[in-house]
Parts: C-alpha cells; structure tokens; sequence
C-alpha cells in the first residue's frame, strides 16, 4: 500500500520549536513522531511539552528509528550541514532551518550528498510557501503594478544578549544569516532570477563580532532591489515592490501571524490618473504547518520540491557576495547562471 503520511523526527531542541512543532504534527500528511537531543533530560521535556509519543536520547538515536522517514533540523547555524548529511545518509529527507549553511561552499556538499543518498533536502524558509507570498508573485507576474522596477525593504529587532547563538559569531551569528537573508530570498522569488551584482554597507558589533546593521542593493538587471537589516535596533519588517503602474506592500512579510489574516495594500494608477489603493486579505494560515504539508506532499508524490536545493544555493551564493562586498566596499558580481 503506498504511504500517505511522512513520519517527521525534530532533530534539535532549539526555542523555534515552539512555533514549528506543533503546527508540522497537525498538517496534512504529517505526523511527528518524536524528538531528540543530547541531553536526555532536555529531550523528554520538550516531547511532553509538544504532546510527542517518543524522546529520543542522541541524535544518532532518532536518525537510527526506521520509522522516521524526514527531521526537521533547527540546529545552531554552524552544524546545519553536518548533521543535514547524517540525516539523509541515513536515508532521511531533511527540512533544515536557514541558513542552510554558512556559505555556497557549504551548500556544495549537500548537492552532492543529495545526490549520493537520493533524499530531498530542503531549507526551511516558511515564507516561501506562504499564500501571501505565492500572491504578491502572482500579482506581479499579472503586471498589477505594471513592469517591477525596484524592491525595497527593511528587518530588525533588537537583542544584545551575549548568550543568544545570535550574537556569538563561531555559532554562525550576524544579521544577514538570521535575517537579512529574508529579503534576498523574497526578492528572488519574486523577480525570479538572479542578481547580477551586489553591493552592500556592514557594520559589526565590537564585542560580539557579527554584523548587527547592513544595507544592501541587488542589481537584477532592470530591477534594483535595495534592504537593510539590524539585531540592534526597534523592531520593524516591510517589503514593498514598486511599479511603473503602481506598487505592492507586504504589511508583514516575515513574520506572518498563525491567528489573523495576511494582507497586502496594492496601490494602482486608475485610467484618470488617480491613485486607487486597496488591501488584498489572505486567509488565517500557520506558515510553518503550510511549509511542511508542501515538503511532505513533494516526497510521498516524488514531484518537485517547493524550494529546491538547488535555490538553496543561489541564495548562499548571494549571501557570500554581500559579505565580500562589505568587505571589499564596492560591486560585488556573481556568476551567470
């Protein structure tokens, strides 16, 4: 009989759970069987927390239950791909937090061991599945606003906590990994191409040594997309996309509220001349329910991934560029693909 549920082990303690967990045990096709950590203790608390049937003692332990067909991994950035190849080396599909690693050259050795093992392997950005998201492509793609001609955006919060993984720079901390990735991957999607070139301002904290406040510019051929970024400021996120006919605003494009609707203020040029704005309301949705119902559907039905691995990568390739432009101060360009 073919299966029609994807058993999913959490591979990791980690404080996202409290917004991942349960959403993913009640999406379609999912279940959550259990999960794992190093600390026996911390693995039986978090499983009764989540209402889960199994705490598994290691990782090793639950990579090793034959009925676990994927984990979700929301592991310090730093061991995203080490354990992201344990699990499909050990014949797991893997839903793993971003960034998917460090930088492109990490990303590289999940390609090949995506292709060694023949599991899917996933970065688990949940905006990208969003209906609210698929919605501002489509209008996009419809030229509600006429031909896209820039993006801008912003992402903060504030945190300076010194024992936050955030905030600790041999983890994998920094702004542009934890978040400034967001705009860069909604701006590819949305464009659906790649920057040729990016250049990018940067500053680091001087105790914690990660970058707490970036702005960026893409140039995507005829598009400029432009964003800055902070872990140092007043909380904040938009994203707007402006047209020659008019203009698309995201009201909360990352974050999106598991308990109210989504909405998008589209504002357009009328044949008179004037400016008709309206709102665009989404249904109440969790996102990260969303994104592991479409991951799970993709591996029962062996189709296309939501966001393959391969985009994965583009995204890392990116990422590599701003922080060499920061470095550099200037024009960083990226290879034709």
């Amino acid at each position: 009989m073919p299966k029609d549920v994807i058993v999913w082990g959490i591979l990791g303690t980690g404080k996202i759970n409290d917004k991942v967990v349960v959403p993913m045990n009640s999406a379609p096709k999912c279940r959550v069987k259990g999960i794992a950590s190093r600390d026996p203790r911390k693995a039986r608390e978090a499983a009764a927390k989540y209402g889960l049937p199994v705490a598994y003692d290691s990782y090793e332990a639950l990579l090793a239950d034959p009925e676990i067909d994927a984990v979700y991994i929301p592991l310090p950035n730093h061991i995203h791909v080490e354990w992201a190849i344990k699990s499909v080396d050990a014949g797991k599909h893997v839903l793993c937090e971003k960034p998917i690693g460090l930088n492109a050259d990490q990303a590289a050795q999940l390609v090949a061991a995506r292709d060694r093992s023949g599991r899917y392997i996933q970065e688990a950005f949940m905006v990208r599945t969003h209906p609210q998201w698929l919605k501002v492509r489509a209008l996009i793609d419809e030229r509600a606003i006429g031909e896209l001609r820039a993006i801008t955006g912003g992402f903060t919060y504030s945190n300076t906590n010194p024992h936050d993984i955030r905030n600790q720079s041999e983890l994998g901390g920094g702004g542009l990994l934890d978040i400034g990735c967001y705009p860069i991957t909604t701006s590819r999607f949305v464009i659906g191409r790649e920057p040729r070139r990016v250049v990018a301002l940067m500053e680091r904290d001087p105790a914690f040594e990660v970058d707490r406040l970036g702005s960026v510019m893409m140039d995507f051929d005829g598009v400029q997309a432009s964003f800055f970024y902070s872990t140092q400021i007043h909380p904040y996120q938009r994203m707007q996309f402006h047209g020659t006919a008019g203009r698309i605003e995201v009201e909360i494009p990352f974050n999106a509220p598991n308990d109210q609707p989504t909405r998008l203020l589209v504002s357009e040029c009328t044949s008179a001349g004037a400016i008709n704005d309206r709102w665009v309301e989404l249904p109440v949705c969790d996102q990260y329910g969303v994104a592991a119902a479409v991951f799970a559907q993709a591996i029962l039905s062996g189709g296309p991934q939501a966001i393959p691995l391969d985009d994965a990568c583009a995204n890392m390739r990116v990422i590599d560029a701003v922080f060499q432009s920061a470095q550099l101060g200037g024009w960083v360009s990226l290879p034709a693909r």
